[in-house]
């Protein structure tokens, strides 16, 4: 059948610009909703048909198959060798290809109904797939919008490339929008409807409540605090179960913050109605039965009864607490067994002391907690000792073999001045050898006079000014005595040594003249005339001293 393309190439334009979908989906979708439909009308699901469609040669074709075969077996899908030949155009051997081309023009009406129906549900399905690809890193995630129409059944919002509807039902209970508004929408999912594909927004989930958390609460952002459930009635009151990461942080403070700064900022972007939604931090336990206890506030819950098996919980708590755990219009009781997964029936603590019913105390389940606590914070120490080293494997991503640089340990601890007489003397030793040792030798009894320890046993003792005067006089002349004795005895070594040389028996060259000798001679004697003035008697001199 010949087609009019350029009809046909408009049309595909116009589908490709106000859907998104392009021409060779759309062509594909035409074609197996024709062939879906050809066979319905031949009455088996399995009848071998086709479609061709060529644009370029103008073609539109639809036929059925069969195989020729010598014996038939099924009509629906072989013909015989002599009715294939019938048709003298062409002749078919056994196991050619028959086709039974069908006109356009002859199509009933009920096949083109299904075509249509098919081609629709094709079209949708493409749709979705194309607004899936556009939006699928989107989805889970908040997105800014423009309400672009609001009535009391929703509000249309335009988020860019497409607009999507907002349901009342997905609305924050009495929340209302003007036309230009902007509002922040959660993307739920890509679905299709009566309307085609379209993205599912929502303001009521609590998908929008944990959005709008993680962008306000720093830690909930970054990763050390984790949101593990949410019950939420949109515009009355949700429940929020938090746990932390980091043993150190209180994950419901941290998430509350400083007077509640952090909450209500949270608070203040769920809807704009008359009343505020009410947010309820609670603190993830493992142990259910406080869980329950803590998905219950603000009742004050005296124990509990837990049957895990069951999922159910019998809870005991304070008489006056009854109307808070059950909460307006029962909303509390309904958010605590939404956010634990337990069926909880609540009782007073008379009734239950009437009753004799057994259950374990808030106190008992603390204790239990903190021994879990206590395991946890040992765990995450032994843990820590990986990262000081005192971990007997290797850690991961360093070599085979790799050894840790050990801390350096001195004997004795130096410096720079230190460095620098060890040089000087080392020079020194150089130079004169045998001369500073003998120094050396004769200096450490100085070194030990207990000069300091005269001073310091006088200090301690009542004595008299004149006493300690004249221990000062008597170890400055022992000190002076002692320096006078080592100049004689060195000069007397220096004069054995002329000797030797001067009268030893083999031929050798005087080190010095005898004009030098002489010389030394008198500078030595001078020394001694002047030793010998420094001996000096201070007794005569008490007199000018005043005696206290």
């Amino acid at each position: 059948m010949a087609i009019n393309v350029n009809e046909i190439n408009a049309a595909l334009e116009a589908i490709e610009v106000n859907k998104g979908i392009s021409r060779d989906v759309v062509l594909a979708a035409l074609k197996e909703s024709m062939m879906k439909a050809f066979r319905k009308s031949l009455g088996a699901d399995d009848a071998l048909v086709g479609v061709d469609i060529d644009l370029d040669k103008g073609v539109f074709e639809m036929y059925q198959i069969k195989n020729v075969v010598e014996d038939v077996q099924d009509d629906l899908l072989e013909i015989s060798v002599e009715d294939a030949n019938e048709d003298k155009a062409k002749k078919y051997n056994v196991g050619d290809e028959y086709r039974i081309y069908v006109p356009i023009e002859e199509l009933r009406k009920a096949m083109v109904i299904t075509i249509k129906s098919l081609l629709k549900q094709k079209f949708a399905e493409a749709e979705k797939e194309v607004l899936h690809e556009q939006f699928k890193d989107k989805i889970n995630t908040l997105i800014t919008g423009r309400v672009e129409q609001y009535d009391e059944r929703g509000a249309t919002v335009n988020i860019g490339k497409a607009s999507v509807y907002l349901t009342r039902k997905e609305m924050i209970k009495d929340e209302k929008f003007a036309v230009g508004d902007t509002i922040k929408l959660f993307v739920n999912d890509v679905a299709t409807g009566p309307r085609g594909a379209h993205i599912v927004v929502s303001r009521a989930s609590e998908g929008f409540l944990k959005a709008i958390m993680t962008e306000e609460i720093h830690d909930i952002y970054d990763g050390t605090i984790e949101i593990v459930a949410i019950a939420r009635e949109a515009g009355e009151r949700s429940k929020v179960a938090v746990t932390s990461k980091d043993i150190n942080v209180d994950p419901a403070g941290a998430c509350i913050g400083p007077n509640g700064t952090r909450i209500q900022k949270v608070v203040s972007q769920l809807g704009n109605g008359a009343s505020k939604e009410k947010i309820d931090i609670i603190t993830y336990k493992d142990n259910a039965g406080l869980y329950i206890m803590e998905s219950l506030k603000p009742a004050q819950v005296v124990g509990v009864q837990v049957d895990q098996e069951k999922k159910s919980a019998l809870v005991v708590v304070k008489d006056d607490s009854l109307s808070l755990a059950i909460g307006r219009k029962g909303v509390n009781a309904r958010l605590a067994v939404k956010l634990t997964g337990y069926h909880i029936d609540i009782k007073v603590e008379t009734e239950a002391l009437e009753q004799g019913l057994e259950y374990q105390s808030f106190e008992e389940l603390s204790a239990q907690d903190m021994e879990e606590h206590a395991k946890k914070v040992a765990e995450a120490q032994k843990q820590s000792l990986v990262y000081q080293g005192e971990y007997s494997g290797a850690l991961p991503g360093l070599p085979e073999g790799y050894v840790a640089p050990q801390e350096r340990k001195y004997e004795t601890e130096s410096n720079d001045f230190d460095e620098a007489l060890e040089e000087v003397a080392e020079s020194e030793e150089i130079k004169t050898a045998p001369a500073v040792e003998e120094v050396k030798e004769e200096v450490k009894p100085v070194e030990e006079a207990p000069v300091k320890e005269e001073v310091t046993t006088s200090v301690k003792t009542t004595t008299t000014l004149e006493d300690l005067e004249k221990s000062l006089e008597d170890s400055s002349k022992s000190a002076k005595k002692s320096s006078s004795n080592k100049r004689k005895k060195k000069v007397e070594e220096e004069k054995e040594e002329e000797k030797v040389v001067k009268h030893a028996d083999t031929p050798r060259m005087s080190i010095y003249t005898e004009e030098e000798l002489k010389e030394m001679e008198a500078e030595e004697e001078e020394a001694e005339e002047e030793v010998e003035e420094e001996d000096i008697d201070y007794d005569e001199y008490d007199q000018y001293y005043d005696e206290d």
